[in-house]
């Protein structure tokens, strides 16, 4: 409600999406003076995102600037966060409440000890920062851990360039599925290796160590190993 509140009062429109139909009507009865808030009953997941924006901008051309504001769920925080990343959304930032040990993974810069695979993905899209932490007394009844606000830039480009941006994240994914494991070991189980005199040739090329682990590889070594990847598959 507070939040509401504030970006009642600073944003030229506020579309509010919410599931839950009880706080929809209290939404709609705290907020009714406000001329400026549309209220969709809907999963935030199931919505044409895309579709929305466009139509506003082509209702009121004097909007510029889209920014998502959001307390999200914990249970559906990554899907989420991946939907507006990934799909292209033409928006400025986002800016949520999450649980702190997420928040700090999705921020994390990659090959630091908080790196996991989501981090490369954020990190390709956004540039993250932290706001503040929000402890779990701030909250009634209180949550079992604390919160984190963090801001996610869009980028206006990349900070890599890589052939295949989808096959990456596919690897990344594959090198992380098995975390305590090293690349080598992990890309030559799921088959991105053919056996490990290649994987270590491969990563002997882009100046790795063949017991390096997932966590230790920055983004632009996977990007090189992507394309390494994809140029041995038209070799072959």
């Amino acid at each position: 409600g507070s939040l509401t509140k504030v970006l009642l009062e600073k944003a030229k429109k506020v579309i509010c999406i919410e599931l839950d139909k009880k706080m929809v009507r209290i939404l709609k009865e705290r907020f009714v003076a406000y001329k400026n808030l549309d209220i969709i009953n809907e999963d935030v997941l199931r919505i044409d995102l895309n579709n929305l924006i466009k139509t506003e901008k082509e209702n009121d051309h004097s909007i510029n600037n889209v920014k998502v504001v959001a307390n999200l769920p914990y249970y559906i925080t990554t899907p989420i966060i991946m939907k507006l990343v990934e799909n292209d959304l033409n928006i400025q930032s986002i800016t949520v409440m999450i649980q702190k040990e997420v928040a700090d993974r999705l921020i994390a810069i990659p090959g630091t000890k908080e790196t996991g695979a989501i981090t490369y993905t954020i990190y390709y899209y956004c540039e993250g920062q932290k706001i503040r932490e929000v402890q779990n007394t701030c909250f009634i009844p209180e949550p079992e851990v604390t919160s984190e606000v963090i801001n996610l830039r869009l980028r206006e480009s990349p900070p890599v360039q890589v052939k295949d941006k989808k096959v990456m994240f596919k690897i990344i994914k594959s090198a992380y599925m098995q975390r305590r494991k090293t690349v080598l070991n992990s890309l030559t189980s799921v088959g991105v290796f053919r056996n490990k005199t290649e994987g270590t040739e491969f990563l002997k090329k882009i100046g790795l160590r063949e017991d390096i682990r997932p966590e230790n590889m920055k983004i632009e070594d996977f990007a090189k190993l992507t394309d390494l990847f994809l140029k041995n598959i038209k070799n072959v």
